[in-house]
């Protein structure tokens, strides 16, 4: 690929900054996607953002869908690269776009099919609620096969160590959605006024835009996307990707299935501890997905090495990434507990809204340095080929969160902060169990 980092050779520190920074603002850029939303949804009100919220749990599945077909290209996309193999390399592009293709229209079949059911699980109570989440469902059911190509697309390029580009064209959807949501919220410049609606037709249409880039910019790089490319489609390569690809996507699926209950469980609290929840994980998700970028970058760096059969690169390499994430976790930390209610207020103003949400965000806080240790040995485990580990761990633990949230959120004296305390606790347990791990790995 053009302009790609050498993972292989050179100094360990430079070539993992050139590699993780573009990753670090891709990252940055699609947790920017759901924050620009939480931000205009939340001048409507707490209803719109319960709505927008709860439907968000199913594009957040379909994400974890995803990694069935990304996981397993990126590892190996960059292994290959590491022992010099193309033709292996295209066969696992090819085939993992096909997979991905296929999963993405079953997912939004059945989210469309199923919509009403699907809301309903979450007994909102309230009509205005319930109507305005399945309209957003709708829309960016529609718009799932963006949703799917597009972090495939960023994989196979970080994999190849082309992270720029895929931090290029996600900053152009980015910027999109950033014009285009609240002209289409509130119906400015001659549009209609359209909620919630208008929320959902500015991501998709930012996404179908990044997708169209992504298919430039993948044959401007020597690809092609015609009929010719089934000569490298076999069973055999499907199967090498779900073995990779189906424990991370198994650990995302699950992981958003009990959040799926978790938010079942704040529903009782009504409205205001649902917007609280979704607005609160949406400022939380500023450290995961800085993890998430140092873990993408960790996963293709210690794939090629691995590959290259460069043992001592991979453990100098963890070493540098995981000092990285540790930084990021301190700051997250402090951010959080200390700043919560200041940071809060930027994205729903009601102040007594702003003060449960401090509380959230002190509590998860806490969690922040083991959370950022987690998903970067995650990536270390999955650039050496090894997803089950991490994936048995996240869905035990994370597991666990249904019956401490119940437990805890009992005891009159916490009420709903029980449940935060549930995520919290099982976020610092899992990070301490996995760094463990792999040390003994």
């Amino acid at each position: 690929m053009k302009k790609s980092v050498n993972l292989v050779s050179g100094n360990i520190v430079n070539t993992l900054l050139k590699l993780s920074i573009p990753i670090l603002g891709t990252s940055f850029i699609q947790m920017a996607y759901n924050l620009v939303d939480m931000m205009w949804v939340g001048r409507i009100g707490s209803d719109a953002v319960a709505a927008v919220g709860t439907a968000g749990f199913f594009t957040w599945f379909g994400s974890s869908l995803v990694f069935i077909s990304k996981i397993g290209t990126e590892i190996g996309v960059s292994q290959s690269i590491g022992k010099d193999d193309i033709k292996e390399k295209n066969k696992f592009i090819y085939n993992g776009l096909f997979i991905n293709i296929i999963t993405a229209i079953i997912y939004m079949c059945l989210l469309i099919i199923f919509r009403k059911q699907l809301i309903g699980f979450f007994k909102l109570g309230e009509a205005n609620i319930i109507n305005m989440s399945i309209e957003y469902l709708v829309i960016v059911s529609f718009g799932m096969i963006f949703s799917f190509l597009n972090p495939l697309f960023s994989g196979i390029f970080n994999a190849s160590g082309s992270s720029k580009i895929p931090f290029f064209i996600n900053t152009v959807g980015l910027i999109i959605n950033i014009i285009f949501d609240p002209i289409l919220i509130f119906g400015l410049l001659g549009f209609p006024r359209l909620g919630v609606i208008g929320a959902a037709l500015a991501t998709v249409g930012a996404q179908a835009i990044v997708t169209f880039i992504f298919i430039i910019a993948f044959i401007r790089n020597g690809y092609s996307l015609t009929l010719k490319n089934k000569k490298y489609i076999d069973k055999n390569n499907m199967n090498k990707i779900c073995k990779l690809g189906i424990p991370t996507a198994l650990q995302n699926c699950m992981f958003a299935f009990f959040a799926m209950i978790i938010g079942r469980i704040i529903s009782a609290w009504g409205p205001t501890a649902i917007a609280v929840q979704k607005v609160g994980s949406q400022i939380e998700s500023i450290s995961w997905m800085t993890a998430e970028g140092f873990a993408t970058a960790l996963t293709a760096f210690i794939g090629q090495n691995y590959g290259a059969n460069k043992w001592d690169r991979i453990l100098k390499g963890y070493k540098v990434a995981m000092s990285m994430a540790i930084m990021v976790g301190i700051f997250a930390t402090i951010l959080l507990v200390f700043s919560g209610d200041k940071v809060f207020s930027a994205f729903i103003p009601e102040a007594g809204i702003v003060s449960k949400g401090a509380v959230y965000l002190k509590i998860l806080g806490y969690s922040q340095l083991f959370m950022c240790i987690e998903i970067t040995t995650a990536g270390a485990f999955s650039g050496l080929g090894n997803t089950l580990t991490p994936s048995w761990v996240s869905i035990i633990f994370t597991g666990l969160r249904i019956p401490l949230a119940m437990l805890l959120s009992s005891i009159p004296l916490l009420g709903i902060d029980g449940v935060w305390w549930s995520i919290s606790g099982t976020s610092i347990v899992k990070g301490i169990l996995l760094l463990g791990l792999f040390i003994l790995w």
